[in-house]
């Protein structure tokens, strides 16, 4: 079964569906507004890909397909709302810090070894996404509590659907205050990871900083566990130490 999702069966299935959900709205509706919720579904369903550039493929691959085949009467500006209903999804500030990938449901399964945390400890998942990482975050840490910031007012609202016990909410990560937290979970670029260390300079003694895949190059990890094979996840406990020249390997546990 894997092998029949592969890329591009998510693509085929997905503008697929959209398609089938235009033609039977549009003799129900105008075709404008048939458009706009197919587009929308495609929208949503976008995150599933793995790539920013397959995403913007599923996304945009229906109302393209629609307007080569020449098959709807739309208004000039009707072709306008995919490009909105894009930036609501994956807004422009959103590319300047991760894209939307997932985190794998067991890629944290090692961070009770290395960065126990009391019962009722307050976890921060900045940049949440569709709640990937809080769910990960509460098979490990079972007892604690769950905040998850998330700039994309879509992928917030779908957050709080798959995560119902988290509390989460729109907002800019780089505003929002981390010094109450027991622990910050981020999953970034390497281009953002200095701009986090600097930020986590106001967690509190004892906290947890651990980020998935990217380095904060600036500081001595604490330790490093792998999500999976040359995956690894990244820990750092204020206060933070600067980095120096010790082996990777022999942090790896």
């Amino acid at each position: 079964m894997p092998q029949l999702l592969k890329w591009p069966v998510p693509a085929l299935l997905v503008w697929g569906g959209v398609w089938v959900l235009y033609l039977g709205a549009s003799g129900h509706v105008s075709d404008v507004w048939a458009m706009a919720v197919a587009t929308a579904v495609g929208m949503a369903l976008s995150v599933i890909g793995n790539t920013r550039a397959r995403q913007w493929a599923l996304a945009l691959g229906f109302p393209v397909s629609l307007w080569l085949s020449g098959s709807a009467t739309l208004p000039a500006w009707a072709w306008l709302l995919p490009l909105a209903l894009a930036l609501l999804v994956y807004p422009v500030h959103a590319w300047r810090d991760a894209p939307i990938f997932p985190t794998p449901l067991h890629a944290l399964r090692e961070l009770p070894g290395v960065a126990p945390l009391p019962s009722q400890a307050l976890i921060l998942d900045a940049g949440c996404g569709l709640g990937d990482g809080l769910r990960a975050l509460r098979r490990v840490y079972p007892q604690a509590r769950f905040s998850g910031i998330e700039f994309s007012w879509p992928l917030r609202l779908m957050a709080a659907v798959r995560c119902p016990w988290a509390r989460i909410w729109h907002g800019d990560i780089w505003q929002e205050d981390w010094s109450g937290y027991d622990l910050v979970y981020l999953f970034q670029r390497p281009e953002t990871m200095p701009r986090a260390v600097a930020k986590a300079q106001e967690m509190k003694p004892g906290a947890w900083l651990v980020s998935l895949e990217f380095e904060a190059t600036a500081l001595s990890p604490t330790a490093v566990v792998q999500a999976s094979a040359n995956r690894p996840v990244w820990l750092y406990q204020v206060p933070f130490k600067p980095a120096t020249h010790h082996p990777r390997e022999a942090l790896c546990r």
